[in-house]
């Protein structure tokens, strides 16, 4: 079917009191898991595409999202596309050519008053061009190597007052926030601050955004959406799958030198982790 707008997908969401789930793509199969998983479960879903991802094809914007998009168009599932945690001001002004309805512009690791400058000329031009913008507010971490961070350490979870003022100046249409996830978590022991969530939920008038969701157990996710989080991003979930399956067949059968021998049943398992999370989520 059609691309469908990740705005379309995320307030279709809001208004029914439910959640979006944004899976992040990195090869082709990682595309096609998500679209399959997305059809076993009857769902939408967002397909997104970091910066890192980008980087790791050589910089090329357009060969990965025309890739995704070709799988997105040929399930029957509705599918977006989302660049997600973009830093680069010219890799975002690529996003419309590339056909994104959606994108993340992370300036998190700036001041706050040049993370707001940032972010509003940001919004300005992606609402010009119809691009619905994501961004973050307070310290998630564990991004590109870094350490997971203490979620209740001083600082590092995501200020209510301060989000509000943040939605205000920049003019987002949803806010990332720091309640407890961690990116790159490869267990799922995260403990989220419900009650933050809920204080969040009432300051501002955006939808809100949990990052690092991999880590993030399923009840605690099934909380995190009834507290007020409407997009749940999930990546490092997908890879723990892939590589947990890829290295299992490669043990059970160590001549194989087909890559397709060992990528199927890894494509697989991230069908079913998408699958498992988007029935989660309900």
């Amino acid at each position: 079917m059609p691309l469908v707008t990740t705005g379309e997908l995320i307030t279709s969401a809001a208004s029914t009191h439910q959640a979006l789930a944004a899976f992040n793509v990195i090869t082709l199969e990682h595309a096609e898991a998500i679209a399959t998983g997305a059809e076993r479960a009857n769902s939408p879903a967002v397909l997104q595409i970091s910066e890192n991802a980008v980087k790791f094809h050589g910089g090329n914007l357009l060969a990965v999202a025309a890739a995704a998009a070709a799988v997105a168009r040929a399930s029957s599932a509705p599918l977006s596309l989302h660049l997600d945690h973009v830093v680069s001001v010219d890799l975002l002004h690529a996003a419309h050519e590339a056909g994104f309805s959606s994108a993340m512009f992370d300036a998190s690791k700036l001041s706050y008053e040049d993370n707001v400058k940032a972010t509003a000329e940001a919004v300005r031009w992606g609402h010009e061009r119809g691009i619905w913008i994501e961004a973050e507010l307070g310290k998630v971490g564990g991004k590109d190597g870094e350490a997971p961070l203490d979620a209740h350490a001083p600082g590092v979870r995501t200020d209510p007052q301060e989000a509000a003022a943040y939605v205000a100046a920049t003019g987002i249409d949803a806010l990332a926030v720091a309640v407890g996830s961690s990116h790159a978590m490869t267990e799922r022991t995260a403990a989220l601050d419900h009650t933050l969530i809920a204080r969040l939920k009432e300051a501002v008038q955006v939808p809100l955004v949990l990052h690092g969701s991999s880590g993030v157990p399923d009840e605690e996710i099934r909380r995190a959406v009834a507290s007020g989080m409407v997009k749940i991003n999930v990546g490092t979930a997908l890879n723990t799958a892939f590589t947990g399956a890829v290295r299992a067949y490669l043990e059970a059968n160590p001549s194989t030198v087909d890559p397709r021998k060992y990528i199927a049943p890894g494509r697989e398992a991230m069908s079913a982790t998408v699958a498992h999370f988007l029935t989660t989520i309900g």
